[in-house]
């Protein structure tokens, strides 16, 4: 469906004249299989060619463009030795250097008695002007396209900024002259050239200056994408609004019994989260509500009290983790609640194969079972529900849109709440939900204390061994954690196995270990081991990030802690301070630490508010490794930097939002453009819909 004027941008590399099967290969390794890849493929660098001395004049360590005659090919007598070609102008000579030379493509490219321009950088040798391989050698007629700034791109191995330029102008070409999208008044207070004018522009950077994200080219093209983006999420959320949802009122006695059953009472940020998500149960339009709650801050008893409001109504409800850990530990908190609420739940995860598993199948097919929780497992084709009425998807970013939509599609008109304990900072909200409705945990339940939180330098290792002997004696549980499961040659860390082996020379059979490449069962019998208090240490990778939950363990060691991100330690922090016994979390480092190392111990030691840690790790970090974006289901910029573009992403927003309030299935002269920026940014998603009501 995409117009026929985008189809030369969505060729494959290959399409480019010189880029064959091999090289197609390397420039879709370093920017993307399709030509529309090279267009966001932008400089990181450049060289300035314009320096065009006499070779008398010529300084060394400078790259330089000279107009030369070559005077004489000095093949070698020892092939070990380097082909020389003097070259001349009427002021001195100038010797080009090649190694493994070529000897009949270099007479070809440097015929005795001709003038030629060469480019590269001028070393002395023995008194000798020289450049050693030139970047470019071409005749008087490329001497102005040679003389110039040349943009310096991203390479892979093998790949050649000669290369990797001409694929990238080659691609430049085939751009075409499309219709304008931005609001001809916002386009002209930001001063923002044409789109095609902005990407030749960003393409041909003339000083260091025009590298920067603000330059008008830059924030023209990231706003671009950004406004792609905005109205992508706008499109679907308004495609969700219009599909007919179901009313699910109830009249709480299930829910009463549940809190009734609670061993604390629920916070006032949980209390305002059930009327926040029951009222847009009531309403018309089907839910899709984020539920944001630090760790601990009690979001599994929410969404279940949410749940039971769709058992009320007579229908099903489910809820999705991203691992087994998480999904059990789920499960651990509902039960003894959906017991005492007169409600079956059952646990459905991949490795469940028998016989109750197909009973349970069955039981939900006919609606005998009201909750079910588990993985993945959940949207596997044989798992059907007579009525499902409420899904709820825990660490959404863990799971891409196309799962949370088979998830969806296992009942009619479902609602939606997805849950995340990882506070995500407005900017990258905006990115990846648009303006989904969200409510705030803010408060910790009763009885919880702060966690009292120290940083050590690896130095002081001695000391924290015999800290965890003193904890031991006392009977308390300890989480260690370290980032790496096996030693790796190029990073000299302590792994979780080598630390593992250590402790439990100190401590036999009280030590467990748990890592992601152990099978599911030796994973279980740790943590059950740690929960039952048979084992006293549990060394750990960051599968325990998330989601483990053992009240009496009040001690956690991060080793290697300046390699983690903040929000992760600040996840790591909250599986201790479970309980009203007082608890520690001591964070070890190797000196000497970065500037943003230092500055993310400090906002932990400063702070446990998972909303101010979460910007601050935004500030620090950006927001690619904050959620490890690739594993995320957050948007992927080319363009747009959210640190840098904060501002334009509001704008887009607010753009979006006016554009489908006027024009809501795009059939203006402005909507008909916007369809075009859809296809360029590749969310042909959101254009079907506009196509399916």
């Amino acid at each position: 469906m995409r117009p026929p004027v985008l189809f030369p941008l969505f060729a494959p590399v290959t399409a480019l004249p010189g880029v064959g099967p091999r090289l197609g290969k390397l420039v879709e390794r370093a920017a993307g299989p399709r030509v529309v890849d090279l267009l966001w493929h932008l400089p990181s660098g450049l060289i300035d060619r314009r320096y065009a001395p006499k070779v008398r004049d010529a300084k060394e360590g400078l790259v330089a463009t000279l107009t030369v005659w070559v005077d004489a090919h000095q093949p070698p007598r020892n092939p070990r030795l380097p082909y020389r070609v003097r070259c001349r102008d009427e002021t001195g000579f100038l010797f080009l250097v090649f190694f493994h030379a070529r000897p009949e493509y270099l007479e070809k490219a440097l015929p005795v008695g001709e003038q030629r321009v060469v480019s590269g950088r001028l070393e002395r040798f023995r008194d000798e002007l020289q450049i050693t391989h030139p970047d470019h050698i071409g005749t008087l007629a490329e001497l102005e396209r040679l003389r110039g700034v040349e943009p310096v791109y991203p390479l892979t191995a093998g790949l050649t900024l000669k290369v990797q330029g001409k694929a990238v102008r080659a691609a430049l070409q085939r751009a075409p002259e499309l219709p304008e999208w931005i609001d001809p008044a916002h386009l002209k207070r930001q001063g923002w050239p044409s789109w095609r004018e902005a990407l030749l522009a960003a393409h041909a950077p003339e000083s260091e200056a025009a590298l920067a994200a603000t330059t008008p080219a830059r924030a023209r093209l990231a706003y671009d994408e950004l406004l792609a983006n905005q109205l992508a999420i706008a499109l679907v959320r308004q495609h969700q609004r219009r599909q007919a949802g179901r009313r699910v009122e109830s009249d709480g006695r299930l829910r009463q019994k549940a809190i009734a059953a609670l061993p604390f009472r629920l916070t006032g940020s949980q209390e305002q989260a059930v009327k926040e998500i029951l009222t847009d149960m009531a309403g018309e339009a089907r839910m899709l509500r984020l539920l944001q709650g630090d760790v601990g801050s009690g979001k599994t008893v929410v969404a279940f009290l949410a749940m039971l409001n769709a058992v009320e109504a007579g229908g099903q409800a489910a809820l999705m983790a991203p691992t087994e850990i998480l999904a059990r530990q789920h499960f651990a908190t509902i039960a003894p609640l959906a017991d005492a609420a007169g409600v079956r739940a059952v646990l459905l995860t991949g490795r469940d194969k028998s016989r109750a598993r197909d009973v349970s199948l069955a039981d939900l097919r006919r609606g005998a079972i009201d909750v079910a929780i588990g993985t993945h497992a959940l949207f596997q084709e044989e798992v059907a529900f007579k009525d499902l009425v409420l899904a709820v998807v825990d660490e959404q970013h863990r799971f891409g849109v196309h799962q949370r939509l088979l998830l969806a599609a296992k009942g009619g008109a479902i609602d939606m709440l997805v849950m995340t304990a990882t506070p995500i900072p407005r900017t990258l909200l905006l990115a990846a939900y648009g303006d989904m409705d969200v409510s705030r945990l803010t408060e910790k339940p009763a009885g919880r204390r702060p966690v009292d939180t120290r940083t050590l330098p690896v130095e002081r290792m001695d000391e924290v061994i015999s800290a965890v002997r003193r904890a031991v004696a006392k009977g308390t549980r300890i989480y260690w954690v370290c980032p790496l499961v096996e030693e790796s040659e190029a990073v000299d860390l302590a792994a979780a196995t080598e630390r593992h082996a250590q402790l439990a020379a100190l401590f036999p059979g009280r030590v467990g270990l748990v890592h992601g490449r152990l099978k599911s069962a030796e994973k279980d019998a740790a943590m059950a081991g740690f929960a039952s208090g048979k084992l006293a240490i549990l060394v750990a990778t960051t599968v325990i990030e998330v989601g483990v939950d053992v009240p009496e363990a009040t001690v956690m060691v991060v080793e290697h802690a300046e390699r983690f991100g903040l929000a992760q330690l600040h996840q790591l922090r909250g599986r201790v301070g479970r309980s009203e016994k007082p608890s520690a979390c001591l964070l070890i480092y190797a000196p000497p630490l970065s500037v943003a190392a230092k500055a993310r111990l400090a906002i932990l030691r400063e702070t446990d508010d998972g909303f101010r840690i979460a910007e601050e790790d935004f500030r620090l970090r950006g927001p690619g490794e904050l959620l490890g974006t690739r594993q995320s289901g957050l948007p992927e910029f080319r363009l747009a930097d959210l640190a840098v573009h904060e501002d334009l992403l509001a704008a887009a927003r607010d753009d979006a939002r006016l554009v489908l309030q006027r024009d809501p299935d795009l059939k203006g002269a402005r909507g008909e453009a916007l369809k075009s920026l859809l296809y360029v940014f590749e969310r042909d998603v959101a254009v079907r819909y506009l196509r399916s009501g």
